[in-house]
C-alpha cells in the first residue's frame, strides 16, 4: 500500500514537472515554427503547427532588411564586457562586506537594497546628462557602465551570500601559512566561490543581453544598436508586424543566451561537485 502511494506521488510530481517544462518551452517552440515556415503559411488561415515545408526565407528576409549580425556582435561584446566588469568588480567588493563589519558596510547593503527598487524612468534623464558631459552618448562603452551599475547592486548581493558560506578557518589557516589577503581570496576563496561566480556571470549576460530600453534611449546610430532595439524595426508605424522575419531574428537573439547558459550551466554543476569535495 505504501509503495502504491509513493510511486503515485512520484509519477504526479514527474507530471508536474513535466507541465512545467511544456509551458516553459512552448514560446520557444512557436517562435521555432514561426521562423521556419514559409510566406505562404503564414498568410494562410489555417495554418498547422509544423511547418509543411520548412524554409529559410524568413533568415533571408531578416538578415537582409536589417544588419542583424552586427547588433548581434554588438550584444555579444556589450553583455560579455558588463558581466566581466561586474564580476570583477563585485568580488573583491562582496569579500570585504562579508568578512569586514562597518558602517560602510552597512550603508552599501542599505544601497543595494533601495538601487532595486529604482524604476528606468526615473534615472534615465538624469543619466543621459551625466553621459553626454563625458560623450558616452551613441558609444557602447556607455552602455556597458550603465550595465555594469545596474548588474552591481544584485552581483554584490549574490555573492556576499556566497562569501559567508566559505568557512572562515580556511582564511585562519591560509593566513598562519603566511598567505596575505589577496593571495587568500585569489587561491583560497575564489576557487569555491566557483558556482556564485558562474551564477552571477550568467545573470549579469542575461540581464545585458535582453535589455531594452537603455540601450533604446543611449544607442542612436543603427550600426551601434544591440539585438533588441533592432528587433522593434520588424515592427511598423502602425503596429503591423512582419512575423515571418521578425520570428527569425527573435529566435536569433535567443539562441546566443540559450548557448551561453547551456555551456556554463556545465562549469556550475562542476563547481558545486568540486566545493562540495573541497568541503
Amino acid at each position: 500500500m505504501i509503495t502504491s502511494r509513493s510511486g503515485t506521488a512520484r509519477a504526479s510530481r514527474y507530471l508536474a514537472l513535466l507541465c512545467y517544462l511544456v509551458f516553459l518551452a512552448f514560446p520557444l517552440l512557436w517562435l521555432l515554427s514561426t521562423a521556419f515556415k514559409s510566406p505562404q503559411e503564414l498568410g494562410s488561415v489555417d495554418a498547422e503547427w509544423l511547418p509543411r515545408h520548412p524554409s529559410l526565407d524568413s533568415f533571408r528576409a531578416a538578415f537582409g532588411q536589417q544588419p542583424l549580425a552586427r547588433s548581434a556582435l554588438n550584444s555579444v561584446v556589450v553583455a560579455s564586457c558588463a558581466a566581466a566588469v561586474s564580476v570583477a568588480v563585485a568580488v573583491p567588493a562582496a569579500y570585504a562586506m562579508a568578512r569586514y563589519r562597518s558602517a560602510v558596510g552597512t550603508a552599501a547593503k542599505g544601497w543595494i537594497l533601495v538601487s532595486q527598487m529604482f524604476p528606468f524612468v526615473l534615472v534615465i534623464i538624469p543619466l543621459f546628462l551625466v553621459l553626454k558631459s563625458f560623450h558616452l552618448v551613441d558609444s557602447l562603452t556607455g552602455l556597458v557602465l550603465v550595465y555594469v551599475v545596474w548588474n552591481l547592486p544584485f552581483a554584490l548581493w549574490m555573492l556576499q551570500g556566497y562569501v559567508r558560506s566559505v568557512p572562515a578557518s580556511l582564511e585562519e589557516a591560509a593566513a598562519i601559512d603566511g598567505c596575505g589577503r589577496l593571495r587568500t581570496l585569489r587561491s583560497v576563496v575564489l576557487p569555491l566561490l566557483t558556482p556564485g561566480l558562474v551564477a552571477t556571470v550568467m545573470f549579469s549576460f542575461v540581464t545585458a543581453w535582453n535589455e531594452f530600453f537603455f540601450a533604446l534611449v543611449l544607442l542612436k546610430s543603427p550600426e551601434k544598436q544591440t539585438m533588441s532595439v533592432i528587433l522593434t524595426h520588424f515592427i511598423g508605424a502602425e503596429g503591423a508586424a512582419d512575423l515571418g522575419p521578425l520570428a527569425a531574428a527573435a529566435l536569433t537573439a535567443t539562441l546566443p543566451s540559450l548557448l551561453f547558459f547551456a555551456l556554463l550551466q556545465r562549469r556550475l554543476v562542476s563547481g558545486v561537485m568540486s566545493g562540495a569535495v573541497k568541503g
